[in-house]
């Protein structure tokens, strides 16, 4: 079964999207001009993550269909899926993400899973933050979460 890549620009910046024919498996900031690929050589589960990115980037979209994978420990997995009940435009700490998956001395752990979140913006490990209230550690970059936070608000209070 064959790896493919497509590229997607974003206004931060580009985002790599990889995959198999069937999922996405890792969609992250890359520090490089976006490589074009030839469109008929890409899978449609790769064209439609490309597709929901960017509609999530014009504030079309707030969560995401295409199937995804993630290698991981049962651990990482509850941690990934506790990610995903965090609601768009919220926020919520490491410190009660470790008490969602039933783990609360866990926090440094559930930081480190956190951190090697494969699927930037569709898991939203952007969306956690210090207990402080602080923003902290981002593979993308602070100044990617602060912006991907700031979006997320923004089309949060749009009029409908």
């Amino acid at each position: 079964m064959g790896t493919y890549k497509l590229d997607v620009e974003t206004p931060i910046g580009v985002l790599e999207i990889i995959g198999t024919e069937q999922v996405v498996q890792s969609i992250l900031f890359v520090e490089r001009e976006s490589k074009r690929s030839m469109e008929q050589d890409v899978p449609n589960v790769l064209r439609q993550c490309r597709d929901e990115l960017n509609a999530y980037f014009r504030g079309e979209r707030m969560t995401f269909t295409f199937p995804t994978e993630q290698i991981g420990t049962t651990f990482q997995h509850d941690v990934w899926d506790a990610l995903q009940t965090i609601p768009y435009a919220e926020t919520a700490s490491y410190r009660e993400l470790a008490e969602r998956v039933k783990r609360p001395a866990a926090v440094r752990a559930v930081g480190a899973t956190n951190g090697r979140n494969k699927l930037s913006i569709v898991v939203p490990c952007h969306r956690v933050i210090g207990s402080n209230g602080k923003l902290t550690g981002y593979a993308g970059g602070l100044w990617r979460k602060e912006w991907l936070l700031r979006h997320e608000k923004q089309v949060a209070h749009q009029p409908q």
